[in-house]
């Protein structure tokens, strides 16, 4: 069975399994759910990251609240897919500036001279910030000879590439709506993983026990995360075993997607007009909220997921349609004909421990619905090289001069965005995903990048030369709107 990797996912994944677990089993009632921090942390126990065990199993019972698709207590609903819980960022350092050893005690005393707050004073020891007096302006830092005054940004502040991450009067972070681009970042950073997203985990579940049609369609990305030996027909079965109806790879979307982008592509360079693309949502997020004057140089095709909901529409009239993927982000974007719900890799871990279903021991099941660049799509600079290979296909007089950015991460989408706004950009294509690496590395995956990018490149290795247009075409998605 798949191991969880990393620390402080372990709570979260637990606290999801055993929601799932009860919710398969309809047994999830009220008195079900007070007893899950007691059976997460038993009497007794020694406190594993908090104070005590009493803080632990507060932080227990906020994240059941979100694996039940509700905000942790005194929490506003928001737009973002992700949140802070209260009860676990309150361990984080609270004092932003700290005097460290390197202090020298100096006579120039220039770290008190240039706080304007009064909250420093010299002691025998060295230098002391007074928390109650300082307002982390910063200047103390600056002005001392010895580079002796510590900058303590918290993590989660220190990933934002928007700047949404505030820290309250109350010394807690907090999520800036109207900044937030739902990218994830501040959630991986998180030591305490005191950021987290609400899941959907419950209603999938309920369309699946009461005998619905629930369709998934599943991410490029997915394919390697379950390791090298879980191909994507392997993975689709164990899917449709959880209770899905069927199982599809959105790698066929992301095909459509690349013919359709092509075409439009086209049409901007012959009008000497710039575009960006339009697949990942926290890039359109960031466009939205921080530029919102560049929406019109967006691409009007839709996200690969998109595609693949609105392709499985027409052939399952009345199905939930379900997205599987890394991306949290997902969980905010709003397409006429997308998925009903989006779950990550970390949720559908969480349903396949609880169903006890292990995507390795799926007997292989030879299954490639999409080219090797609709795969790519999952990857930094996949996109670009799909919709190349889509211009080849045309059968054009003449293949067109394409400049393109290739934007890896948050920031490298940021500055190109500020130079399209600016008026300076001069090339004529941006392909932007929030996530360093692209897709692939989202905050909802699970392995650690060096064994998850091994097993993705020897599971692509296998995968057969078929065309993009030609793949599209064949699995009928010219007879799909692509289109918002």
């Amino acid at each position: 069975m798949f191991k969880i990797e990393t620390d402080t996912r372990v709570p979260k994944h637990n606290v999801l399994k055993r929601v799932a677990d009860l919710a398969f089993q309809g047994k999830l009632t009220e008195e079900a759910i007070s007893e899950i921090p007691f059976e997460q942390i038993k009497p007794g126990a020694a406190p594993a990251y908090r104070c005590c065990i009493y803080k632990e199993r507060e932080i227990i019972h906020q994240r059941v609240r979100l694996a039940m698709g509700k905000m942790p207590n005194g929490k506003k609903p928001t737009e973002a897919a992700v949140t802070v819980i209260p009860a676990a960022c309150e361990g984080c350092p609270i004092q932003r500036y700290t005097v460290t050893e390197n202090c020298q005690k100096c006579l120039a005393k220039k770290c008190m001279q240039a706080c304007p707050f009064g909250a420093i004073s010299m002691s025998g020891r060295g230098a002391y910030i007074d928390p109650n007096k300082c307002r982390e302006c910063g200047r103390c830092a600056a002005a001392c000879p010895y580079s002796a005054i510590a900058d303590l940004v918290r993590p989660c502040r220190k990933a934002c590439p928007v700047g949404a991450i505030e820290i309250g009067e109350n010394k807690l972070a907090d999520i800036d709506d109207s900044k937030c681009i739902s990218c994830g970042a501040c959630m991986q950073a998180c030591p305490f993983g005191a950021i987290s997203d609400k899941a959907q985990i419950l209603p999938i579940i309920a369309d699946i026990r009461l005998g619905r049609e629930v369709v998934a369609v599943v991410a490029p990305a997915l394919e390697g995360q379950f390791g090298a030996n879980v191909s994507m027909g392997k993975l689709l079965k164990a899917i449709e075993q959880l209770g899905f109806t069927k199982a599809y790879e959105v790698g066929m979307g992301a095909d459509a997607v690349a013919m359709s982008e092509a075409e439009e592509l086209l049409e901007h360079l012959r009008a000497g007009i710039k575009m960006t693309t339009s697949c990942c949502p926290a890039f359109v997020n960031m466009i939205r909220k921080h530029f919102p004057r560049l929406q019109t140089y967006v691409s009007t095709t839709i996200s690969p997921m998109a595609a693949q909901a609105r392709w499985v529409r027409e052939r399952y009239t009345d199905a939930k349609i379900v997205f599987i993927g890394p991306c949290v982000a997902k969980k905010t974007e709003q397409t006429e004909g997308g998925p009903d719900y989006v779950l990550t890799t970390e949720e559908l871990m969480a349903l396949f421990d609880a169903r006890g279903i292990d995507p390795e021991q799926m007997e292989e099941e030879p299954r490639q619905e999409a080219s090797v660049y609709g795969k790519g799509f999952a990857s930094s600079g996949g996109v670009t090289a799909a919709v190349m290979a889509a211009f080849e296909e045309m059968g054009l007089d003449e293949m067109p001069r394409v400049s393109a950015q290739r934007c890896s991460g948050a920031a490298e989408c940021k500055k190109a965005l500020m130079m399209l706004n600016a008026g300076k950009f001069d090339m004529d294509f941006i392909e932007g995903m929030a996530c360093e690496g692209g897709c692939m590395y989202g905050p909802g995956n699970l392995l650690s990048e060096r064994l998850y990018t091994a097993a993705r490149k020897k599971l692509l290795a296998t995968a057969d030369k078929r065309g993009v247009i030609e793949n599209a075409v064949e699995q009928g998605f010219d007879k799909v709107h692509m289109h918002r």
